[in-house]
C-alpha cells in the first residue's frame, strides 16, 4: 500500500541567538522532515556605546534577511540571569533583533534554551559542545559552527521540528499529549 504524503513547500527559517557583543544567526530550509543549512554566522559588535552595538545587531540582521528572504524567524527567550546588568544587555540585543524581524513583517517564535536543546540534542541541559556536534550531524556540515551560530541554527531547527509536530496535530495524525 502506498502512502500519500502531502507535499509541503520549502520554508526558510531564520534562527537568532541574541547577544550584546555577538549575535548568532542561522538560516535553514525545511520541507517536511528534510532540513538543510543555507547560511550561518555571527554579528560581532564593535565599540562601547550601547546604541552603536544595538544598531549593528539590527543592521546586520536586516542584511541577512534582505539577502536570504526567510519566511519565519525564531529567537531564544530571555532567561533569568543572576546578574541584572547581563539580563538588561541581553534584553536590549533581543529588542534589536526583534526590530529587524518586525521591519520585514517576519512572524517570530520564541523558545526557551531548554526546549531548543531538547529538540536538537534530546537533552534539555546539553552543553554548547553537544549542540555544535548535533547541529553538524543533523545539517551535514563539514565542521561544527562557532557556538553562537550553532545555537542560532539549533533555534531554527527547533522551530521547524515544533511546526512539523503541530501540523501533525492539526491534521489529526497524533494527539496533543502523545509525545510528552
Amino acid at each position: 500500500m502506498k502512502r500519500k504524503y502531502l507535499k509541503s513547500s520549502k520554508k526558510i527559517i531564520l534562527g537568532i541567538d541574541p547577544g550584546s557583543r555577538c549575535t548568532g544567526y542561522g538560516i535553514i530550509w525545511a520541507q517536511g522532515s528534510q532540513y538543510g543549512c543555507i547560511t550561518y554566522g555571527q554579528i560581532r559588535t564593535k565599540g562601547n556605546e550601547v546604541n552603536q552595538r544595538l544598531q549593528q545587531i539590527q543592521q546586520g540582521l536586516l542584511e541577512v534577511i534582505e539577502t536570504h528572504h526567510p519566511n519565519e524567524a525564531a529567537i531564544e527567550q530571555i532567561f533569568t540571569c543572576h546578574n541584572p546588568k547581563s539580563a538588561l544587555k541581553l534584553g536590549q540585543a533581543r529588542g534589536a533583533a526583534l526590530a529587524a524581524t518586525a521591519t520585514h513583517n517576519l512572524p517570530i517564535a520564541e523558545y526557551s534554551a531548554r526546549k531548543i536543546k531538547l529538540a536538537v540534542v534530546g537533552y534539555g541541559a546539553a552543553t554548547k559542545t553537544q549542540v555544535q556536534h548535533m547541529i553538524s550531524m543533523l545539517l551535514k556540515l563539514p565542521t561544527p559552527p562557532q557556538a553562537d551560530a550553532a545555537d542560532a541554527l539549533a533555534i531554527a531547527l527547533c522551530h521547524a521540528h515544533i511546526q512539523r509536530y503541530q501540523q501533525h496535530i492539526d491534521r489529526g495524525k497524533i494527539t496533543a499529549g502523545a509525545a510528552t
